[in-house]
């Protein structure tokens, strides 16, 4: 198996719970059985040992990856063990997760900060501002690199603006246009006051026959190990396990009509937002963020 000189790894296993009940989240508050969560350890389990691995089955490659669970994973331990080893080894370049940042970040203390980044998101509605502000203050403090962001509905605005006045000018806030929702270009300039690359995110991009690095250097990858273009295209390309998936590794354009989710249009090469996001794609902070470089 032969794999590329860096690679960007998506995964997701099959946790789907999640410790909050988001309106606008379709895995809001749901449970998973004891059965599933031994099933997605096993699952991410399997997945470390891969990536750990390739030290020495595909020496030279460079990875990073990606937890995109469909829950939270931080409350569970195994996402945190996973990240603290994945940190520490020498071929990882980057290691981050999605995370509401419910659960306790202490632990962070063990990663090896110049690899493992935290994507956050703040939900108004599920937990109280000062606790998820202090919990950014703790992160700082720890040295971690982690970007925060929220929800673009008209009811978040208010605490938007003091989140953006809360934090350090150095932490980039970005701003999700609600799914379905348009703006009125008087509502957009409203977030982009505080998001400035706001504008990414208000539009679906028009993505049909654009070349995009996913299926090349990036993959999704899923609990059994199925390796796909990225999250939101069916088409698999092998299995990550059997090495299938490499022989099918190529630059190609996207089938898709729109790319709608960051993680998905982040990749779209005529955007350039690997170059606006230089050094921070999978934590999704800018380049120079907080030194004049993209404020």
């Amino acid at each position: 198996m032969s794999l590329p000189p860096t690679l960007t790894l998506l995964y997701r296993g099959p946790l789907a719970s999640c410790d909050y009940d988001c309106p606008y989240c379709p895995f809001a508050k749901r449970r998973d059985t004891p059965e599933q969560l031994r099933a997605d350890r096993a699952a991410l389990a399997r997945f470390v040992d891969w990536v750990a691995a390739q030290a020495e089955q595909s020496p030279g490659t460079r990875l990073s990856v990606l937890f995109t669970p469909w829950g939270e994973g931080l409350v569970r331990s195994w996402y945190r063990a996973a990240i603290v080893r994945l940190s520490h080894l020498p071929h990882v370049e980057r290691v981050a997760i999605q995370t509401n940042l419910s659960g306790r970040v202490e632990w962070l203390a063990d990663c090896d900060r110049a690899t493992a980044a935290l994507w956050t998101t703040f939900h108004p509605t599920q937990t109280p501002y000062d606790r998820f502000l202090a919990k950014c203050r703790r992160l700082r403090d720890l040295g971690v690199r982690f970007s925060v962001g929220i929800v673009g509905l008209p009811e978040h605005l208010a605490r938007a603006r003091r989140l953006r006045a809360d934090l350090p000018d150095d932490v980039y806030l970005w701003v999700n246009a609600a799914e379905g929702r348009t703006y009125t270009d008087e509502e957009a300039a409203d977030w982009q006051a505080l998001d400035p690359l706001f504008p990414y995110s208000r539009h679906p991009h028009p993505s049909r026959g654009l070349p995009c690095r996913t299926g090349d250097t990036v993959v999704s990858v899923s609990g059994d190990g199925t390796v796909r273009r990225c999250h939101f295209l069916p088409t698999e390309l092998g299995n990550l396990y059997d090495g299938s998936f490499a022989r099918r590794l190529r630059p190609r354009p996207c089938p898709a009509a729109t790319c709608d989710c960051h993680i998905g249009y982040v990749h779209l090469e005529p955007l350039g937002l690997y170059e606006v996001f230089r050094g921070g794609v999978l934590e999704r902070i800018p380049a120079g963020w907080g030194s004049g470089g993209a404020r």
